[in-house]
């Protein structure tokens, strides 16, 4: 027999914030179609991620050709290598733009290692710096980093006037108890609807509703119950769904919180 067709995605009144995304990751034919099912699924804003050199300016130009789109500007632990002070330059003069609403994704993925480990700790530095200089928060990436994750937040967070999120959060307690009492908010995305996930569902439980973020981390991470096919934020829902079940509230007390979270991280002057 074929397998059923999983579940509509549900529809909520209270509009949602797409914090992480990487929508540049689509086919350029196929952004006006995704777009408008985004919208017929309550997405009201989207945050596209930069992660290399040759995404600064791809993500910018989608934030600056569609209304609901914002953007970042940083390079990913993975790019590290690429760090260099022209690139610095580029982040600087491209998160001056009124569409740019953070740095990131920014920090160390010892997982993967792609780049050097000292690599990585001076591009996250350094960026933490640009963040500070421009009264930006920050999108950090961290994994299996945890020790040097914290080390380097403690050294820059003093002059970080915004804090920031740490997205895809699949790290300790420990980790998250530090991010947290620094007044970082946690991002979190279908990995909690995953069966094996059970260490995130446990943070997102001892997380402050008031510092979590919702996010898809789209194309990747597809949320159970269309695990297996390409992610979008049209998929936001069912993650606002998990997150509403492990905090014991309703997924529209759910969605106020985390909208008015996201707003005051990243839309600060909106109306």
């Amino acid at each position: 027999m074929p397998k059923p067709s999983p579940r509509p995605v549900p529809r909520f009144r209270t509009p949602i914030v797409e914090t992480h995304c990487h929508l540049d990751y689509l086919p350029p034919e196929s952004i006006e179609q995704e777009l408008e099912a985004i919208v017929d699924a309550g997405i009201e804003r989207i945050v596209t991620i930069a992660v290399s050199p040759q995404n600064l300016a791809t993500v910018l130009q989608l934030a600056e050709e569609h209304q609901i789109v914002w953007c970042t500007q940083g390079i990913h632990p993975h790019e590290a290598a690429h760090w260099t002070v022209d690139i610095d330059k580029k982040v600087r003069s491209g998160a001056r733009s009124p569409r740019v609403v953070a740095i990131g994704e920014i920090g160390l993925d010892y997982y993967y290692e792609h780049a050097d480990r000292d690599v990585q700790r001076v591009a996250f530095e350094q960026q933490l710096q640009i963040a500070g200089d421009l009264g930006l928060p920050i999108v950090v990436h961290t994994r299996d980093a945890e020790e040097d994750t914290r080390a380097i937040l403690s050294n820059h967070v003093r002059h970080l006037s915004k804090r920031g999120v740490i997205h895809s959060f699949t790290s300790s307690q420990a980790l998250a108890d530090y991010c947290l009492g620094e007044g970082f908010s946690l991002g979190f995305n279908g990995i909690c609807t995953f069966k094996n996930a059970d260490n995130v569902r446990a943070v997102i439980s001892q997380t402050p509703v008031e510092q979590i973020l919702l996010e898809t981390d789209a194309p990747y991470l597809t949320p159970v119950p269309y695990r297996g096919r390409t992610n979008s934020p049209r998929f936001l829902p069912f993650v606002a769904e998990q997150v509403a079940a492990l905090k014991e509230l309703d997924t529209e007390q759910l969605l106020r919180i985390t909208r008015r979270n996201s707003m005051a991280l990243f839309f600060p002057n909106a109306e």
